[in-house]
């Protein structure tokens, strides 16, 4: 149940951040929810883990890292289709 779990708050995190750089829809969900446990990872490895967490991940420093994630691979992709 704890996977479960995981990859429905990575999808959560990786929605957010694809609405805050407004560039989720056009990811998928399937790329949503690895932005979000990628950017998770990364986020709590780079800013540690304060502020709420949820499902072992904390909120904030997730939904960063995963803001970075989503601009950082919109970007290389968005070199690659021009």
């Amino acid at each position: 149940m704890g996977l479960i779990w995981s990859l429905i708050v990575g999808a959560i995190i990786g929605a957010i951040a694809g609405a805050i750089t407004n560039r989720g829809a056009a990811m998928g969900w399937i790329a949503n929810i690895a932005a979000g446990l990628i950017g998770a990872w990364i986020g709590q490895g780079l800013l540690g883990t304060w502020g709420p967490s949820l499902a072992g991940m904390a909120i904030i420093p997730s939904i960063i890292g995963a803001i970075v994630v989503v601009a950082v691979v919109s970007f290389f992709l968005s070199r690659r289709t021009r």
